[in-house]
């Protein structure tokens, strides 16, 4: 939770912003910022670099937690929670990553620690998801991230 916040922080941005607000936040603020405006001191084209990679980084985040994001992949996401096993699962600082048999993987934000123990002792994990995690905590699909790396 404490990525989601900064990231509306550093771009302006709330829960409510729609992705056409959020795009125009990101383009102004990447002109504002765009290490080339800066090539006469090299001091300032590097902290431009920085913080230009941070503003794409937030902005790519803020994009695939969108609700018109969601939206749009929820049919997807349906297949996949439930009709797909899972995998693997992983957990770190309230966000826990889940890997299913269909090759998809869904982060969900916020998850308290309780939760993910229960999850790890449940006799059916999946069932224990889809009853208490899937529709209950916003969530991204990391699946198209790993694979554009």
């Amino acid at each position: 939770m404490r990525h989601i916040l900064s990231y509306r922080k550093l771009l302006g941005a709330s829960e409510t912003t729609t992705l056409k607000e959020l795009k125009s936040i990101y383009r102004g603020l990447m002109k504002e910022w765009h290490p080339d405006k800066f090539s006469d001191n090299p001091d300032l084209k590097l902290d431009a670099e920085e913080k230009s990679k941070k503003i794409i980084q937030a902005y790519h985040f803020l994009v695939s937690i969108a609700p018109e994001t969601r939206e749009l992949t929820l049919a997807d996401y349906t297949e996949t929670t439930n009709n797909s096993s899972i995998v693997d699962f992983d957990y770190k600082s309230e966000v826990l990553k889940i890997i299913f048999e269909d090759g998809n993987e869904y982060e969900y934000f916020g998850v308290p620690k309780a939760i993910y123990v229960k999850l790890i002792n449940a006799e059916t994990p999946g069932r224990f998801a889809r009853r208490h995690i899937y529709s209950s905590y916003l969530y991204r699909s990391t699946s198209k991230l790993v694979a554009a790396e």
